[in-house]
């Protein structure tokens, strides 16, 4: 079948999964412009408020403390519960709040710093459920030769929420003050939430879904009836299954280079508008425009980095060339940052940034692995546990660049460090990883997914 057919063939299928990866992007584009409000009002806040570099460091870090810590229980939450229902409590009070934090305007000292690190931690907790409910939902809807590509699409949500919003909440502070952002971004998350709730469904309960295309992502691996069991008494023992999962040198080695890719992200999320403000002179509304730039290279990259390694896999590459080509190839391309250190003009910095930014895309594939890997009986826990690791990034990348810029006056030791955990990831990929493919649990079954499998647990072969 040539290609000509092979589309007109998958046409003819249906498009109902494209319409959820759409809401998908939609509603990961919202989590990330909620994450990044904070960045971008953070030269007035740390103006009204007197903040060092260093407070300004915990601050942009309180999200990921407890966003680490509920990666697990969210992860769990979705496989108990199912993605609908758990994800829309998500967005909810995420959004809920996001808006909250506007209050933080009304009162001042100690008592505005508190309340502000205490919001920014049940953002945190709220959006915990977030990636690996995509995850989740991707692995349900596509089949193998189509999720790489998908989980690069809502992946690259993250780019595309800095590239429409960042100029736009640029505005809203420079205009309106920087309280206003916080307003007008949870106000449009909570509207939100209920869009979700009226579009989501899983493959077998959409209203709209071909029998045709339900074949067609079954038959390509896509696990249909994921959501359709949630109802159904948990298959794993938690602990256990953690347990068995940190054990897995592939798994483990996924892990560490998404904390190193995750701190790219953490300083474009956190302290890139400070360093454009800062070091490079810029006012606020020029670095929220300026800050769209990288970040549309970074989305250009993550589609990118899905349609190689699908295509890849479609010319019969196994799945372990087809993910690791793309990440070890953009984590070379983000090390161009370090270069920032070493040239005067805007426009040039501007422009290797992006070509990081755009290397980062690019090499954003972890997900897609997950998707790849997880298993089965559970998806939600093992989403949480490789989310669990990359976002601790979250915790340490502002905090560590905090000090640097604290202790040396400038980010060109912080540029090095962001460099350098790309390094860090190319390594781990390529000599850690190992094959990439689906895990199968062994010693953490419960009952009769246990004997289904061969895999009884010790107690019960006794």
């Amino acid at each position: 079948m040539d290609s000509t057919q092979e589309t007109s063939a998958k046409r003819s299928v249906g498009r109902t999964r494209w319409f959820i990866l759409a809401i998908l992007f939609i509603v990961t584009t919202l989590n990330y412009a909620d994450r990044a409000t904070i960045s971008i009002a953070g030269p007035e806040i740390k103006k009204a408020l007197g903040l060092s570099p260093v407070e300004m460091g915990y601050i942009f870090s309180a999200f990921a403390w407890s966003y680490v810590l509920a990666q697990l229980p969210g992860g769990w939450l979705l496989d108990r519960f199912g993605s609908k229902i758990t994800y829309f409590f998500s967005i909810f009070f995420w959004s809920l709040f996001t808006l909250l934090q506007g209050t933080v305007g009304f009162v001042s000292g100690g008592l505005a710093v508190a309340l502000l690190f205490a919001l920014r931690l049940l953002v945190g907790a709220a959006e915990a459920p977030s990636f690996p409910g995509n995850s989740r939902i991707t692995s349900a809807w596509f089949p193998t030769e189509e999720r790489g590509l998908a989980a690069a699409l809502f992946n690259s949500a993250q780019y595309f929420a800095t590239v429409l919003f960042a100029p736009i909440m640029g505005w809203i502070v420079h205009t309106y003050g920087w309280e206003s952002v916080f307003y007008v971004m949870g106000s449009l998350g909570i509207v939100v939430a209920f869009v979700w709730m009226k579009t989501i469904y899983g493959p077998k309960s959409h209203p709209n879904v071909s029998v045709e295309e339900l074949d067609y992502i079954e038959a390509g691996g896509a696990l249909v009836d994921l959501d359709s069991a949630h109802a159904a008494p948990k298959q794993v023992n938690t602990w256990a299954c953690i347990k068995e999962l940190l054990s897995n040198r592939m798994l483990l080695g996924v892990y560490i280079g998404q904390y190193c890719i995750t701190t790219l992200t953490y300083f474009f999320l956190t302290w890139f508008p400070v360093y454009l403000v800062q070091e490079r002179h810029m006012t606020i509304l020029k670095a929220g425009f300026v800050a769209s730039l990288p970040a549309v290279a970074g989305f250009l990259g993550g589609v990118l980095g899905g349609f190689i390694s699908d295509r890849l896999i479609k010319a019969g590459y196994s799945l372990s060339v087809a993910r690791k080509t793309p990440i070890v190839m953009g984590m070379l391309m983000s090390m161009s940052m370090i270069a920032c250190n070493y040239v005067e003009a805007d426009m040039v910095v501007v422009a290797i940034m992006s070509l990081a930014f755009f290397g980062k895309g690019v090499g954003a594939l972890g997900w897609a692995v997950v998707a790849d890997t997880s298993p089965k009986e559970a998806g939600g826990l093992s989403g949480g546990l490789f989310n669990t690791f990359g976002n601790t990034a979250g915790i340490t990348t502002p905090i560590i660049i905090g000090y640097i810029v604290q202790g040396t006056g400038s980010f060109s030791g912080a540029l090095v460090f962001v460099g350098a955990n790309a390094a860090v990831a190319i390594l781990s990929y390529l000599l850690i990883v190992g094959e990439i493919k689906r895990v199968t649990l062994k010693k953490s079954l419960l009952g009769d997914q246990a004997s289904a499998t061969g895999a009884l647990p010790a107690a019960a072969r006794s």
